[in-house]
């Protein structure tokens, strides 16, 4: 999209708004394709404050302290993309982005080593009762005993989520001499020697560490309550670097002062400050052989640069092609550039006769379509049209009038 091009979205005149201190790689990334109007906020906005700011925005970038509701998008008239530049999604409505026609683009893969090393970090130092240690050392205090400190290399790894994480730290821990087990709701192809446990509680019962890889669903819900603690294995660890609502603090607290379970490292929490600096409390504060992070398995700087990395092409990929691939609302596709033609982006209700409709009046006004390509999901259906050079303005004002339209927008 040259400057002065005939596009309805020129790159001189789309806004950038970048929140919660993304990686300065996004931003040199989006400056170097030749887009000027970049801002970088390094903190995350509340829902008022975020309604007045996005009002011009085109293009918005978040990690997870940014909730993105409704009444935001609502008030979003220009936003075509978001790009949340973490693993999650579930910060954003995504029901209300599918209604408004916004895309939105996550990176899931690229913390994934920063996640899996930490996890093998925490096991070691858990195992061996580093945490208490540690803590006797600061007060003056020395604790030099083998006793209930073991070595990894033979012991078993109970993966709960064999997903992109969670086969990587199976991966890495064999590397380190463990046997590995692992549950998944879904059929999944073990790697090296990891084995599938027929169950939750087999897992639970036979693993003495045990790390949780599972989304934040309904079903998923304190997975890790006070009944499937009975399940442990006496003295087992567990880490959770999943998600704050998996695991019942409370009854961990209780299973790790009763002693039946071993110790335990935690990433995330039901609630989580804002900021940096602000309170917080759990109820593993003060617990022996705990490690308490604020939320930092994959803040790595290579993590962020990744992902920074990945969101970016993707934004670019449907700012400048039209390509949607790795989006959770509009439909994903990609159509081949056309020569000779201008393409416009068609994003609609998905109701009976639309596509129809679009034919149509292109048809109606002699407009020749080059190329199209039409996807849709339950609620939107998304058209990438490449059309004559010579009627395409005239093709963007007929396109705008066909009944169920979201957004239509021009790209060259």
């Amino acid at each position: 999209m040259a400057k002065g091009a005939n596009t309805s979205y020129p790159k001189e005149k789309i806004k950038i708004l970048f929140l919660e201190n993304i990686s300065d790689v996004a931003v040199g990334n989006f400056r170097r394709h030749g887009y000027v109007q970049v801002e970088k906020i390094s903190r995350a906005l509340t829902e008022e404050q975020l309604i007045e700011e996005i009002k011009d925005v085109h293009i918005l970038g978040i990690r997870s302290k940014t909730l993105i509701t409704n009444k935001i998008l609502e008030a979003a008239k220009k936003l075509q993309a978001i790009g949340c530049f973490c693993i999650g999604v579930n910060q954003v409505d995504l029901k209300a982005a599918t209604r408004n026609g916004v895309v939105v683009f996550n990176a899931p893969y690229s913390n994934t080593r920063s996640v899996a090393e930490l996890v093998i970090g925490a096991s070691i130092m858990l195992i061996r009762r580093i945490p208490d240690k540690n803590k006797a050392a600061h007060e003056g205090i020395w604790m030099k005993d083998a006793k209930g400190s073991f070595e990894l290399r033979g012991k078993t790894l109970g993966i709960i989520g064999y997903g992109n994480i969670g086969s990587q730290v199976s991966v890495l821990a064999e590397g380190l001499g463990m046997k590995v087990i692992f549950y998944d709701v879904e059929t999944k192809l073990p790697l090296g020697n990891a084995e599938d446990a027929k169950s939750l509680k087999e897992l639970l019962g036979r693993a003495e560490v045990v790390t949780l890889h599972v989304p934040e669903t309904s079903q998923t819900k304190n997975l890790i309550n006070k009944t499937n603690l009975k399940f442990f294995k006496k003295g087992a660890i567990l880490i959770n670097y999943a998600r704050g609502e998996v695991v019942d603090l409370d009854a961990l607290r209780k299973a790790i002062l009763e002693g039946s379970v071993g110790g335990a490292a935690v990433d995330v929490y039901p609630w989580e400050p804002e900021k940096n600096g602000d309170r917080f409390q759990t109820p593993l504060q003060d617990c022996p052989n705990v490690i308490l992070t604020p939320h930092i398995g994959g803040s790595t700087e290579e993590a962020q640069q990744n992902i920074g990395e990945d969101v970016s092409v993707k934004l670019f990929n449907y700012l400048e092609k039209g390509i949607t691939f790795g989006s959770h609302t509009v439909p994903a596709l990609a159509l081949p550039p056309q020569e000779g033609s201008h393409r416009i982006l068609h994003i609609h209700n998905n109701v009976p006769g639309v596509l129809s409709a679009i034919n149509t009046q292109l048809s109606k006004h002699n407009i020749n379509i080059v190329g199209q390509y039409l996807k849709t999901n339950d609620e939107i259906g998304y058209v990438v049209l490449d059309v004559d050079k010579q009627l395409s303005a005239q093709a963007l004002g007929v396109l705008r009038e066909v009944k169920g339209t979201i957004k239509v927008r021009m790209l060259y």
